[in-house]
């Protein structure tokens, strides 16, 4: 779907979710391979792992403005993204639909997260420490300056992490909101806490030729190179570089890959296993109906071999996978261009199958992986857990759905069973191995309507009568949500830690009558009357008392027609 204006003035799609699986692709990656792989679960010291990390940092504070509408479906046609004009920097962060900055690093209280990643169902530890990962912004570097990295994934060298991904011309211009050109390339960026990312280089590959991305990179222990591995040059493209840090320079293009249908792969990520083998992670091209893994070559992991099947049925993109206790998960997303998707995966004990039928990761069908297309996972092996993240492309340059490029939320494990945990803050201790939600974190899904891609009735996630959503004339994002009188939303939440909450949405109402509300979550019930107004107001409940881990939030129009964008519940 073409994207069209809107306004972007706070980072505005959080979800919760169980999932597991790679960013949901995107329509346009049918001219892209879907970046989104990562590594075994133990073995040698260079784990490929497909993902980028994010973190928060300073950035535009969200005083926003207009996006101009950006987009196209192909790289032939795709567009310059636009304008989006933010109210210029910030210590805090980008700020988020509460007003809140969202800065990544040491939160002051200090400490390690408690929680891991081996955490099963119920309600996700909640820790005031850490490295907190903030969702729905633009991440920055430890220089300042923007993260431009999509399309990629991580390569762990010792207790570093690399990150590699792709810096695309039209970039820049959406994140700051002013025509800002900038040269395209393969960005790398170095980290030991997953959370402060240093640039190490932008290589501007040769020979390249058309479209480029869709990268990996792994490690060859023989010839001691570290090889990227990509779409262009109109195949299969590779570079080496003797540091992980790079710079890459070119080595070949293989036009054709053996076994595979088309001879072309549609998505793709690579995967290095806890042997050293490294595979391309793809389906075929030319409508995507088949999935494989492409063994490279054992001399030197310059040219893929002959495919080994996966599966094969509907069309899927953004193919990744990982491996977690001896299983191996390989996920994809729907043929949905740039837009947003559910996440789909297989599994097996073995790498060369047999394969499980496909199957839903937990969740993602709730807000469609967080706003993301599968793009890759990072593995976080500590001292006490593994953690196994899941790192979301949100193409929001070519289809203006959000704030934030990359979106990396924690799994869990039920046994063989991995949920998909859609948090907007979180924190990760990369030494331990371990994870928690943190404080300030959203528990409202979809609370921005930016996971429906299309005009729908009932937004993804919610549930309700006399409403729809509307593109442009929003308080953030693309879309946003308009209830006619006697209209009604409201959604279930689960999981909710015990503690003191306070609902939010910005709203504006044509009369008297509308009501926010908060119910059945443990204590008394919440209402807060939403005023007339003809431009949105953030309209705020009094403290909830939440003692039983679920809560149903919900909006009442009333006679009144009322807009509302934005929700947020979160702990006080």
């Amino acid at each position: 779907m073409s994207p069209s204006p809107g306004v972007f003035r706070r980072g505005s799609t959080r979800l919760s979710v169980s999932l597991v699986g790679c960013a949901p692709a995107t329509l346009l990656a049918v001219l892209l391979a879907a970046g989104c792989a990562s590594g075994g679960d133990g073995g040698p010291p260079v784990t490929s792992t497909g993902g980028k990390v994010g973190s928060g940092g300073t950035t535009v504070d969200g005083s926003g403005g207009s996006h101009a509408g950006s987009g196209g479906r192909t790289p032939e046609v795709g567009g310059t993204g636009g304008e989006v004009t933010t109210g210029g920097s910030s210590t805090g962060g980008a700020a988020l639909p509460d007003g809140s900055g969202g800065r990544g690093g040491s939160v002051p209280q200090g400490g390690a997260p408690q929680g891991g990643g081996n955490a099963t169902g119920g309600v996700p530890p909640v820790s005031g420490g850490g490295t907190v990962i903030v969702n729905d912004t633009f991440w920055k570097d430890t220089t300042g300056q923007n993260i431009y990295s999509q399309g990629g994934g991580v390569l762990r060298v010792g207790d570093t992490y690399y990150w590699y991904g792709y810096r695309y011309g039209n970039a820049a211009t959406y994140a700051t909101g002013t025509q800002t050109p900038i040269a395209a390339g393969v960005t790398t960026y170095s980290s030991t806490d997953l959370i402060n990312w240093k640039p190490e280089s932008v290589s501007m590959m040769a020979n390249a030729g058309g479209w480029f991305g869709r990268l990996g990179v792994v490690y060859h222990a023989a010839t001691k190179k570290y090889v990227l591995v990509a779409q262009g040059g109109g195949g299969l493209y590779f570079g080496t570089a003797d540091v992980p840090g790079g710079p890459f320079v070119y080595n070949n293009v293989q036009m054709t890959m053996p076994g595979v249908a088309t001879g072309k792969s549609g998505d793709q990520t690579m995967f290095q296993d806890d042997d050293g083998a490294a595979y391309v992670v793809a389906s075929s091209s030319s409508g995507r109906s088949n999935r494989y893994l492409s063994p490279l070559r054992t001399s030197d992991f310059l040219a893929a071999e002959q495919a080994i099947p996966v599966y094969s049925g509907g069309g899927r993109e953004g193919n990744c996978m990982f491996k977690y206790q001896g299983t191996y998960y390989y996920c994809s997303s729907d043929l949905h261009g740039w837009n947003t998707s559910t996440t789909y995966c297989v599994s097996s004990s073995s790498i060369k199958g047999p394969w499980s039928a496909e199957f839903v990761l937990d969740g993602t069908q709730l807000d469609y992986s967080h706003v993301t297309q599968t793009g890759f996972f990072v593995t976080v092996k500590g001292t006490d857990a593994t953690t196994i993240i899941f790192a979301g492309d949100r193409w929001a340059d070519f289809a203006s759905n959000g704030i934030g490029y990359n979106q990396w939320m924690p799994l869990s494990f039920d046994g063989k069973t991995a949920h998909f945990h859609s948090l907007s803050k979180w924190s990760i201790n990369a030494k331990a191995g371990t994870w928690a939600v943190a404080h300030g974190n959203n528990y409202v899904l979809n609370p921005s309507f930016e996971a429906d891609r299309v005009s729908v009735g009932v937004p993804t996630g919610w549930k309700g009568n006399g409403g729809r959503n509307l593109e442009g004339g929003t308080h953030s994002g693309r879309w946003t949500w308009q209830l006619s009188a006697n209209g009604t939303l409201q959604q279930q939440l689960t999981a909710i830690p015990p503690g003191t909450y306070t609902l939010s949405v910005w709203a504006k109402a044509s009369g008297a009558g509308g009501q926010l509300m908060a119910k059945g979550c443990g204590g008394a019930d919440s209402t807060t009357p939403i005023p007339t107004a003809t431009a949105y107001a953030n309209v705020k409940s009094a403290p909830i008392m939440i003692s039983g881990s679920n809560c149903t939030v919900s909006v009442s129009a009333g006679s009144a027609q009322v807009t509302v964008d934005d929700f947020v519940l979160a702990d006080e």
